[in-house]
């Protein structure tokens, strides 16, 4: 078999192995719940998940392999999310963007969530990829928590809700200064974890040209936290 042949047959049994991932899923869920406070403020936990390497992956796959891969990353996390109660609030490109709404324990759940999500990426996507030579998935994930506003773009019930506020900077900033396969928090969420589980945390070094949010209750700079 020829080079071309082989790769030609790779193609395909990836595809079939893939192809359960080929649709897209909904985000109706957490619209529902928003759609509740829109135009108010509402304390949520913040997720942010991004892919490590997105960026090469787009320059060196065919197009159909690389949007093949987002979709299983995406149905992947958002399954997770949802199994713990969480919500899915939009993908952006390579990332994914949930909350999780007030209730007991919201905090640890969130963490535990995002453990979850890097070992189903290494125990379930990654195992297909790797048998034909595709690139392995790693992830980013940052949360934190905080007041935001939800607000409906237009006038018409039908249309998209978005939230917005500080917490959504500072979780996507947090994700960009985590190692791959790391879960990081911000202070908000680490002061509410159990002494027990804060031990399981390391404090997040940064430089002060990286980071610049501080804390408005201190005046000092904000926090983040690496599980370890």
């Amino acid at each position: 078999m020829t080079n071309n042949s082989k790769k030609d047959n790779n193609k395909v049994k990836i595809d079939n192995r893939l192809s359960v991932y080929q649709y897209d899923t909904s985000i109706k869920r957490a619209q529902d719940f928003l759609l509740n406070y829109v135009s108010s403020k509402i304390s949520l936990v913040i997720i942010y998940v991004d892919i490590v390497g997105s960026t090469k992956m787009s320059m060196t796959l065919p197009v159909d392999k690389l949007v093949t891969i987002i979709r299983a990353f995406s149905h992947e996390i958002s399954s997770v999310v949802e199994s713990y109660g969480g919500y899915i609030l939009k993908y952006v490109g390579d990332a994914v963007i949930a909350f999780f709404a007030p209730g007991f324990n919201r905090y640890l759940t969130a963490v535990r969530c995002a453990q979850k999500m890097i070992n189903v990426i290494k125990n379930g996507i990654n195992p297909i990829l790797n048998n034909y030579d595709y690139p392995e998935l790693s992830l980013r994930i940052g949360i934190d928590e905080g007041e935001t506003v939800v607000v409906q773009s237009t006038y018409d019930k039908r249309s998209q809700i978005d939230i917005f506020g500080y917490v959504m900077n500072i979780a996507a900033k947090i994700t960009s200064l985590t190692d791959p396969n790391k879960v990081s928090v911000g202070e908000n969420v680490y002061k509410l974890l159990d002494p027990g589980i804060r031990t399981e945390f390391h404090e997040l070094a940064y430089g002060t040209d990286e980071w610049k949010y501080i804390n408005p209750d201190t005046g000092k700079l904000y926090k983040a936290y690496t599980l370890n």
